[in-house]
């Protein structure tokens, strides 16, 4: 898999998903309407230790940081692989209902993910 993209939801809970292969590693970016970086995550999976552990960069003021985190954890342990995500959404005066939906679906998108690269 050279490149994945997908989306989730509608509206300003609209979540998208893009990856990109770097050698065996992997890059994906998870965004919003309003694209941006706001967090970027490395996951990396400990073979012996057979753990995913994960380092993350959040920019001031950004509250990106979650999503980074779940998702390089996530797809690193489930591919065993290193991936770095990127991820930005922002919305003016945003609600707990639309964070709310906003995680669930971008924990959506990398099960997809997962589900894809796992067949490919």
């Amino acid at each position: 898999m050279d490149k994945y993209e997908l989306s989730a939801g509608k509206g300003r809970t609209r979540v998208s998903l893009l990856t990109y292969q770097m050698g065996n590693d992997l890059i994906v970016c998870i965004y919003g309407e309003n694209a941006h970086i706001g967090a970027v995550a490395l996951g990396e999976y400990d073979h012996k230790e057979k753990r995913a552990s994960c380092s993350v960069i959040t920019r001031l003021g950004h509250k990106d940081d979650t999503v980074a985190q779940e998702a390089a954890r996530s797809i690193s342990r489930h591919t065993k692989r290193p991936v770095c995500v990127v991820a930005g959404m922002h919305l003016d005066k945003i609600t707990a209902i639309e964070i709310d939906g906003i995680l669930q679906n971008a924990r959506s998108l990398v099960a997809q993910l997962c589900a894809a690269l796992e067949g490919g």
